[in-house]
């Protein structure tokens, strides 16, 4: 039977904190690290299957037309090839994850160059890959179509409207005002780990080892795009080389492999080069922000507006949601905020790490320390003075932020009293500066359930689909299980990404650890409460610790208890009334100190420091880890990276990871993290919130804000590379 909490009211018992083992929040390892580091856990294209064959993608050349193979019977007949399918159930664009949407098929057509049309079979992979390159591919009927944002037709996003007072007039009589435009990018998630599937029938039942991030919601597009019951698709996943949003959704090498293993009767390995990986799978947005704030004497808002502009292919939904910090992360009566929808033939926009909040808050932070200088206010100052005592928009009350903490706590570790006015500090031909940006991403519970097994010995299994993509999730719900049943963390073993468990939230929006870790507690809280019954206590009475249950002046070992028997019971959560009631958040802040050679407009960042508020630290190693990610991606977002589109058909440009710059070890400096403590009742049980994107969320622009104070440069087209910084000095 499934114990199933809704989350209606805040969990104000906090029973974690009355457990004994001390499990929970401590920096333990992550307990598959051996086998990654030692080439022994098995990723999804490194599964050796009997029999298995190969199979290699074909681009389209162009962006619009009806596709033509025009040499299929030629590629067919090549030296070990097995078939050439372009089925009209092959995916056009890859599929979001959580939409309710059917995955968007018919390769046919070409929306955008280098949308998958076409895979190419064969013994030998080398045989495909060669075949693949033969194949001639053209389009009859092809028509001029938008590739450029700002050529493109506009739909307004009514749902990301907020219009309250009047901006105007508080931008007119505002003491101090700023009107200014910001762009950023479209960005690429780049994971280490191509996307990659190996597809196997037997009989009617299909068994995809595949790379992916929320499983149950993977299983029902696969069985949705090939027209079967999900109960007919099984899919392995249990280690996963990075997503960042690219793999929270199908993509078109699985549907792929299923159908070419379906037509071949044999076993199919399908993965993308790394050129497909970047015009095939999930870019971010490029955006245009324009943000107006107005503000008093004393540097208090008085008025916050923000417009952005973003796109996505013509049958996508999906629109990088930029402004939903910017609704409750600083004070200011007067609001207007909007947002547009450019239709363009560009790869598909999705979900990369922290969407909306990455991009959105950046810029926003970028405004802030615009206005800070033209008040003549230090920046830490003039967001102290902007902290709502409730969500502005909203009215609802915050269910828990230590936003201000953060800000102090980090000011004082970095070390910000020291930082110099601008362009007044240098090291020979450096240019010294420092920056700082607040953190605030939105908080998220989903449904998720898990099985816990409490074996004889007293031993404990944890069972669920859930994804681990490298965020700590082995570590995080072994650590909750053994937590609550008084095991010590050896004696706990994980399985995860396999879609006959227990259905889980699955990776993705920084929901997995808190949602997939109480639906682990609610299973553990039930077993719990059978080893009390079978004593004759309340569960409350009763203290686990190192498989030893103490209760009523004794102690017993829990082998002993359970006397042969095992334990099997079934969590789930799901929100409730607590996701609409409250303003969930999570906040932080960051600080960092730029060199910006005076010549050529190089920037090092010399070290950054980041300050963060989520709810109890279920893991203080894995956490710290995520925000140091989530910090070089915002070194990558100020400085490097950018997904070139040609402009005159579209396609991408720097499709590899030679001219894709993501930071390297000689560009990350010296980084800092503090946690901060805190507890959320109001999230759940566990107390805990998402934390694996809030590192990300305004990162960029305290790095640009500290060229600012460095060279009196304001970038305001992301990144700041050398051309744009040298420009301004």
């Amino acid at each position: 039977m499934t114990e199933h909490l809704k989350i209606d009211a805040p969990a104000t018992e906090r029973r974690l904190d009355d457990m004994a083992q001390g499990l929970v929040g401590a920096p333990l390892d992550r307990p598959e690290g051996p086998l990654k580091v030692t080439g022994r856990a098995t990723y999804a294209n490194e599964w050796q299957v009997d029999g298995m064959v190969h199979g290699v993608m074909v681009r389209v050349p162009g962006n619009s037309g009806r596709v033509v193979l025009a040499n299929r019977a030629e590629v067919a007949a090549m030296p070990g090839v097995l078939a050439v399918i372009d089925d009209p159930r092959l995916l056009r664009n890859p599929a979001q994850g959580t939409a309710n949407e059917a995955p968007v098929q018919g390769p046919q057509e070409a929306a955008y160059l280098g949308q998958l049309i076409a895979v190419v079979v064969a013994q030998q992979f080398e045989q495909a890959r060669h075949a693949a390159q033969r194949l001639e591919v053209t389009l009859e009927d092809a028509e001029k179509v938008a590739v450029d944002p700002a050529d493109a037709a506009l739909e307004p996003q009514e749902d990301q409207t907020v219009a309250q007072g009047d901006l105007d007039r508080a931008m007119a009589e505002a003491e101090h005002a700023i009107d200014v435009t910001y762009t950023t990018p479209s960005h690429s998630s780049a994971p280490m780990e191509p996307h990659a599937a190996i597809a196997s029938w037997e009989g009617e039942q299909l068994t995809l080892r595949a790379s992916y991030q929320m499983l149950k919601y993977n299983r029902n597009e696969l069985a949705d795009a090939l027209g079967i019951h999900p109960d007919r698709v099984r899919i392995l996943s249990p280690y996963v080389g990075g997503g960042f949003g690219s793999k929270l959704g199908l993509a078109p090498e699985s549907v792929a492999a299923a159908l070419a293993a379906r037509e071949t009767g044999r076993p199919v390995s399908v993965a993308l080069m790394r050129p497909q990986v970047f015009e095939a799978t999930m870019r971010r947005s490029e955006t245009l922000q324009r943000v107006r704030l107005a503000a008093d004497a004393e540097g208090r808002l008085t008025g916050v507006g923000h417009e952005a502009r973003v796109s996505n292919l013509p049958s996508e939904t999906f629109a990088e949601p930029v402004l939903q910090a910017t609704h409750f992360l600083y004070s200011g009566a007067h609001r207007h905020s909007s947002m547009d929808l450019a239709r363009v033939h560009r790869l598909c926009a999705g979900s990369v790490r922290a969407p909306g909040e990455a991009v959105g808050v950046t810029v926003l932070e970028s405004a802030m320390d615009e206005l800070a200088a033209k008040i003549g206010m230090d920046p830490v100052e003039l967001r102290r003075r902007n902290i709502p005592e409730k969500d502005p928009v909203s009215g609802k009350e915050f269910s828990s932020r230590r936003f201000r903490e953060a800000l102090d706590s980090g000011a004082e570790a970095f070390g910000w009293v020291d930082r110099p006015e601008t362009r007044t500090r240098s090291e020979g031909e450096w240019l010294i500066g420092y920056g700082m940006a607040s953190a605030a991403r939105v908080n998220i519970l989903m449904e998720s359930q898990a099985r816990v097994r409490l074996a004889p010995d007293g031993s404990v299994q944890v069972e669920t689909d859930m994804t681990d993509i490298g965020t700590g999730t082995y570590a995080i719900l072994g650590q909750i299980a053994g937590e609550m049943l008084g095991l010590p963390i050896e004696r706990v073993e994980v399985r995860l990404g396999d879609t006959d468990l227990p259905p889980a939230s699955g990776s993705g929006g920084s929901w997995g650890a808190a949602s997939s870790g109480t639906s682990v507690y609610v299973a553990c809280q039930a077993i719990r409460t059978m080893i009390a019954e079978r004593l004759g206590v309340a569960e409350t009475d009763l203290t686990l610790k190192d498989g030893q249950a103490t209760f009523a002046n004794q102690t017993r070992p829990l082998a002993e208890i359970l006397d042969g028997d095992e334990i099997v019971k079934e969590g789930q959560v799901t929100p409730g009334d607590t996701s609409k009631a409250v303003r969930q958040a999570t906040f932080g802040a960051y600080f960092a100190e730029v060199a910006v050679h005076a010549a050529s407009g190089e920037t090092r960042v010399r070290r950054m420091h980041g300050s963060f508020a989520a709810g109890r630290i279920l893991n203080a190693k894995t956490a710290r880890s995520q925000c140091l990610g989530g910090m070089i991606f915002g070194i990558g977002m100020a400085l490097t990276e950018e997904l070139a589109f040609d402009p005159r058909h579209g396609h991408v440009v720097n499709h590899n990871l030679a001219e894709y710059h993501v930071p390297v070890n000689a560009d990350v400096p010296q980084i800092t993290v503090e946690l901060l403590e805190e507890r959320d009742d109001w999230a759940n049980p566990l107390q805990a919130k998402g934390i694996g994107e809030l590192g990300i969320c305004g990162a960029g622009a305290a790095i640009v804000n500290a060229i600012y104070n460095a060279t009196g440069v304001r970038v305001r087209d992301y990144p700041a590379t050398l051309d744009k910084v040298i420009a301004g000095m």
